[in-house]
């Protein structure tokens, strides 16, 4: 059976608070298992959440701030305890490449894991050797240091329709051939693969941390099913969002509104904020689907019909 949904390991963003841990987002999509942005404590955070580590197939840093990427060392050096024996694929942006070779090798252990380097320097689908069940997108951000944003988009798919299938006579093997051929004889004459399928649009996900407001925070939010969006501030602190390359939650909502998501996710909060029920609100009057985010949550990601 698939699973689809995103576990918020940590939900603070540069300093950890008592019920904040530093970022940290586990998604599960059927037999993949993403790693975003892990944070200091992320293992900890995982065991917490029982997420086992083995089931780490990709990690994605958008960007090299320590509280985005502190926790990447201790997880690689747990996938090699627990002799993880898939490979694993990390991206980043390019021009971090010095910080991550730290992080990969910051102290002694018996390095066995396969890591799959692929660091980013430009916009649009991230190749890989092995590809991976959907597409992995990723787009620069503005945030004054170099930061991307990921999108995985799945493709379209069909969806057979059963009452025409059976008005027409198509059942059992015959299906999988029209599938398979396009186009079947049955004793009703030709039936085309097209006249008994509807498209089945492929689920989105969108991950957005530290930026200024930009189009290609837009275009990663575009129809996303599920959109996790950096909300460090409240509108009354907009000034220190532009000047930090921090987004308010009403941009944050804005976003998820003009692209046309069905539900947003905020997270990244200041530690100024103890209760972030001001942002939730704030994002909920321009889009009203949104959570906010507090560690150990886990979000399905919305079927589509």
């Amino acid at each position: 059976m698939s699973v689809r949904e995103l576990v918020v390991l940590g939900s603070a963003s540069q300093v950890p608070t008592r019920h904040r841990n530093h970022n940290g987002y586990f998604l599960r999509w059927d037999g993949e298992g993403i790693l975003f942005d892990p944070g200091e404590g992320t293992q900890r955070q995982m065991l917490f959440a029982g997420v086992a580590v083995s089931s780490i197939t990709r990690i994605c840093i958008t960007h090299l701030h320590g509280d985005h990427c502190l926790g990447l060392s201790g997880v690689i050096q747990r996938l090699a305890l627990d002799r993880v024996d898939h490979p694993i694929d990390l991206y980043y942006p390019a021009s971090g490449q010095m910080y991550i070779d730290r992080l990969r090798h910051a102290s002694i252990f018996h390095d066995t894991t396969e890591i799959r380097c692929h660091p980013i320097a430009r916009d649009g689908r991230v190749e890989s050797e092995v590809a991976p069940p959907f597409a992995l997108v990723a787009r620069t951000l503005d945030h004054g240091v170099d930061c991307v944003g990921y999108q995985i988009v799945e493709a379209d798919g069909l969806r057979m329709i059963a009452d025409l299938l059976t008005e027409r006579g198509v059942a059992g093997a015959l299906v999988r051939e029209l599938q398979r051929a396009g186009s079947v004889e049955t004793g009703h004459g030709r039936v085309l693969l097209d006249e008994v399928s509807e498209t089945k649009v492929g689920q989105r996900f969108a991950f957005v941390m530290d930026t200024r407001e930009c189009t290609n925070a837009l275009a990663l939010a575009e129809r996303a099913d599920l959109f996790v969006c950096e909300s460090t501030f409240a509108t009354a602190d907009a000034h220190l969002a532009e000047a930090y390359g921090h987004l308010t939650a009403k941009q944050a909502g804005e976003i998820a509104r003009d692209a046309g998501a069905r539900q947003l996710v905020l997270t990244h909060f200041s530690q100024r904020y103890s209760d972030v029920g001001e942002l939730t609100a704030e994002a909920a009057a321009v889009f009203p689907n949104v959570i906010a985010a507090h560690d150990l949550l886990r979000v399905p990601l919305p079927p589509r019909g």
